[in-house]
């Protein structure tokens, strides 16, 4: 049996490298950040990258902005004069994110938004090609109706979710009292039996749902 640090040190080994700046804000970050791991990171960060590039969007919001690191990687995929809005609740964060928008050189195509997302998505008036939900897990349920309720997303817009296997908890006893394991399995379960949409669930770190609307 293979040991879990020793197959995912492989996968980032056969894994494209990160660019430089990327390395930059991974490193700030761990120096200057609480809870440094929400990082994506390479592989994830990669992988969002890739799906970008895959579907050329010209429109990409973010639930969930932290540093900024899976903003970039997402942003790389845009099309000529796309943007990509993403929202974070906490303001302590905007300036080490808005330090290496500025850096990364995409800072005119990246726009951010501070507030409960909740309450700035219905503020944009945009329908995305591409969203990724990495905020609050009590409120992805709530994201997900904003989006698919509000026509927030169109036929073909494809919707990434992060943390939906949230530590494995999602397949353990749930305890009473912790409602971010509760509403993440609510989430998963309204997925799989929407028919408006097609999923697939990886298990790319702390799992990812892809789900395209039909």
């Amino acid at each position: 049996m293979y040991n879990v640090s020793d197959i995912e040190k492989y996968i980032s080994e056969h894994t494209s490298a990160e660019d430089s700046l990327l390395c930059e804000l991974d490193r700030a970050t761990n120096l200057r950040v609480v809870q440094a791991r929400m990082i994506s990171g390479l592989v994830q960060g990669k992988f969002l990258e890739l799906i970008s590039k895959m579907t050329a969007p010209v429109r990409i919001l973010e639930i969930g902005t932290f540093t900024g690191y899976s903003a970039i990687c997402l942003a790389k995929g845009l099309r000529d004069g796309g943007q990509l809005h993403t929202i974070e609740i906490n303001d302590e964060l905007e300036d080490i994110s808005s330090e290496f928008f500025a850096k990364s050189g995409m800072s005119d195509r990246i726009i951010q938004h501070i507030g409960p997302a909740l309450e700035v998505m219905p503020t944009l008036g945009i329908v995305f090609d591409l969203v990724f939900i990495d905020g609050n897990k009590r409120e992805y349920v709530e994201y997900y109706d904003m989006l698919m309720d509000n026509n927030m997303v169109r036929s073909g817009s494809v919707i990434i979710a992060d943390n939906v296997i949230w530590y494995e908890k999602v397949i353990q006893d749930v305890a009473k009292n912790d409602t971010q394991t509760q509403k993440i399995i609510e989430f998963n379960d309204k997925i799989q039996q929407d028919v408006r949409v097609e999923n697939v669930m990886l298990d790319i770190r702390d799992g990812m749902s892809v789900i395209r609307v039909k």
